[in-house]
C-alpha cells in the first residue's frame, strides 16, 4: 500500500499544473512543471491599502446574495509588505517589489536601494517579449504605485518628471487617473519642465481619449491613455461619488481587455488607489464602495479567464495595508452593525468640501448642519435607534462644529466627527491613518496560480509573476524582508 502511495504520488508530481496536499495538515506543495506552458494574459490587481479586514468589510456591505468575485478565487495566499528601511512600507517600495521583484527603500520607485540603479519591471520584461501592457488606476497615473511598472525615480515626489516617462514607456494601454506632474504647481516645481505631458503623449504617437466614446473608438494596436473627469490630485471620484456617465475601473479594464489581447499576449495591471485614500481618512464608507468597485473589475478579468482558462493568470493582491481597519470595536462590544455604513451617501472628503463652502459662505447654522447629517450620514433620523444622536453627541459635534467654521487655516474638526460617530455605531474600529505592517491577501486563479499559495514576502509575489509568465531573472538579494540594525551596547 505505501509503495502504491509512493507512486501516485511521483505520478502527480509529473502530470502539469498539480499539487500534492498533505490531508493532514491542509498544505499544498507546488510543483514547478517546465513542461507546463507559461501564462500568456496577466493580470494582477493591487487593491492599494486593502487588507483582510476591508476586503471583509466590502463583502457585509453587498446586497443580501452577492458576493466579491476575488474571494471566490481557488488559490489563496499572504504577504509581508516590509520595505527594505522600514517595517511599514510605503506604496513607491511595495509597488517596486511587485513590479519588480525586489525590495527597496521607502520613496523609491523602480531603483535599487541605492536609489542609482534602475531595476527592470516585469512591464518592460513583457514588453521585451513582445506582449502589450496596459497600467489603469483610480488615482493619478503618476502617483507611486502605478508608476512602480512604467517609471525610475529616486524619489516619489518627482512626479513631474515621473510622468514625463510614460510617452517613453512602451505601455500600450494608461486609463483611469489623470497626471498630476502635469498640473502647473507639479511643474513649476521640477527641478526640469519636459513641457505639457498630453503634448508628449500625442507627439510620441499615443493617442488620448477622454470619454468612453472615444475610448471605444480607439482600436488595437493604437497606444492610448484615456481618463475622463478627475480631482484635485488626479485622481477618479470616490466610487461612491461617482458620476454614473463616467467610466469605472472595471469599464477601463474591459476596454484594456479589448485593446490588448494579441496572439503574443499582454500584462496589465489595475490598481484600486482610492482604497488607501479612504483608508488614510478612515472613512469606512468610502473603502467598502470602492473595494466592490476594484471587485467589479476583477469580474472583468474573471469573464476573459473563462474563454482562455489555460493561458490567462489573475492575481489580486494589496501593496500594504493601511489605517488598521478592525471589524468591531469596544464601544459597540459584539454589537456590530457595520450595514450601518450604507446611509452614508457620499466619502467624507465630498463632505468636507461641503464644510468647506460653509465656512467660506457663512450662512449655515448647526441646526442646518444637524439635518445635512441626516441626509447625508442617516445621523439623528427617527427610524432607526442605533442612529439617533445623544445629548452629549450633540453637544461634541457642536463644539467641533463652532472649531470648524473659524476662518482658515483652521482644520475641519467637525467631518471627521460626524464619520466617526457613524463608524462607531457600525462596530468599525480605526487604529491609524497611516499604513500598517499588516500582512495582506492575496487571490489567484488561472495558468500557475499554485504559485501564489503560502505566506512569504512581497518581492517573492513579483518573482513568481515574473516565473509564472515564463520571464527568467536573477532572484532578489533582498528578500523583501525588514531587517532592523543590530541593537548597539550602552558606551
Amino acid at each position: 500500500m505505501q509503495r502504491t502511495w509512493i507512486t501516485l504520488s511521483l505520478l502527480l508530481l509529473l502530470l502539469p499544473g498539480c499539487s500534492v496536499r498533505n490531508t493532514a495538515i491542509g498544505d499544498a506543495v507546488e510543483t514547478s512543471v517546465p513542461t507546463a506552458p507559461p501564462a500568456r494574459h496577466v493580470f494582477l490587481f493591487i487593491g492599494d491599502g486593502m487588507g483582510l479586514a476591508q476586503v471583509e468589510l466590502a463583502r457585509a456591505l453587498l446586497p443580501e446574495g452577492d458576493s466579491l468575485a476575488m474571494t471566490s478565487l481557488p488559490v489563496t495566499g499572504l504577504v509581508s509588505t516590509h520595505a527594505l528601511d522600514h517595517y511599514i512600507t510605503d506604496s513607491a517600495a511595495a509597488g517596486t517589489a511587485l513590479a519588480t521583484g525586489h525590495g527597496t527603500m521607502v520613496g523609491t520607485i523602480a531603483m535599487g536601494s541605492n536609489r542609482l540603479d534602475t531595476l527592470k519591471t516585469i512591464v518592460e520584461i513583457a514588453e521585451t517579449a513582445g506582449m502589450r501592457t496596459g497600467i489603469v488606476t483610480s488615482v493619478g497615473i503618476d502617483n507611486a504605485t502605478p508608476a512602480c511598472f512604467y517609471a525610475h525615480s529616486p524619489s516619489r515626489t518627482r512626479i513631474h518628471d515621473i510622468a514625463s516617462q510614460m510617452v517613453g514607456s512602451g505601455v500600450d494601454y494608461f486609463a483611469g487617473g489623470y497626471a498630476e506632474g502635469n498640473f502647473p504647481l507639479m511643474r513649476a516645481r521640477a527641478e526640469l519642465d519636459y513641457g505639457d505631458i498630453d503634448s508628449l503623449m500625442l507627439a510620441g504617437g499615443y493617442r488620448i481619449a477622454r470619454n468612453a466614446r472615444e475610448l471605444r473608438e480607439v482600436q488595437p494596436g493604437k497606444p492610448v491613455w484615456a481618463y475622463g473627469q478627475y480631482g484635485r490630485s488626479a485622481a477618479m471620484a470616490f466610487a461612491m461619488d461617482a458620476d454614473s456617465r463616467e467610466m469605472d475601473l472595471a469599464a477601463y479594464t474591459g476596454e484594456g481587455i479589448r485593446l490588448l489581447e494579441n496572439p503574443k499576449g499582454f500584462f496589465m495591471m489595475v490598481e484600486g488607489g482610492k482604497i488607501d485614500w479612504a483608508c488614510h481618512g478612515n472613512d469606512a464608507a468610502a473603502v467598502a464602495h470602492d473595494v466592490a468597485s476594484f471587485d467589479r473589475a476583477v469580474r472583468q478579468a474573471l469573464a476573459f479567464y473563462r474563454s482562455h482558462p489555460s493561458s490567462t493568470l489573475i492575481v489580486v493582491t494589496a501593496d500594504h495595508e493601511c489605517g488598521g481597519l478592525s471589524l468591531g470595536n469596544t464601544a459597540g462590544g459584539y454589537e456590530s452593525r457595520p450595514r450601518l455604513l450604507l446611509n452614508q451617501k457620499l466619502s467624507l472628503e465630498r463632505f468636507m468640501d461641503k464644510v468647506a463652502l460653509w465656512r467660506s459662505e457663512r450662512r449655515v447654522t448647526f441646526p442646518m448642519a444637524l439635518d445635512s447629517l441626516e441626509v447625508f450620514f442617516g445621523l439623528g433620523s427617527p427610524r432607526d435607534s442605533a442612529l439617533v444622536l445623544s445629548a452629549r453627541n450633540r453637544r461634541e459635534l457642536q463644539v467641533a462644529f463652532t472649531s470648524s467654521m473659524a476662518p482658515f487655516p483652521a482644520p475641519d474638526r467637525f467631518s471627521p466627527a460626524v464619520s466617526a460617530i457613524l463608524n462607531r455605531r457600525a462596530g468599525i474600529g480605526w487604529g491609524s491613518r497611516v499604513h500598517t505592517a499588516v500582512p495582506v491577501p492575496v487571490f489567484a486563479i488561472g495558468a500557475h496560480a499554485g504559485m501564489f499559495s503560502g505566506s512569504y514576502p512581497n518581492t517573492v509575489l513579483g518573482q513568481r509573476l515574473m516565473q509564472a509568465a515564463g520571464f527568467s531573472g536573477a532572484t532578489d538579494p533582498h528578500p523583501g524582508e525588514f531587517s532592523p540594525a543590530p541593537a548597539r551596547s550602552a558606551p
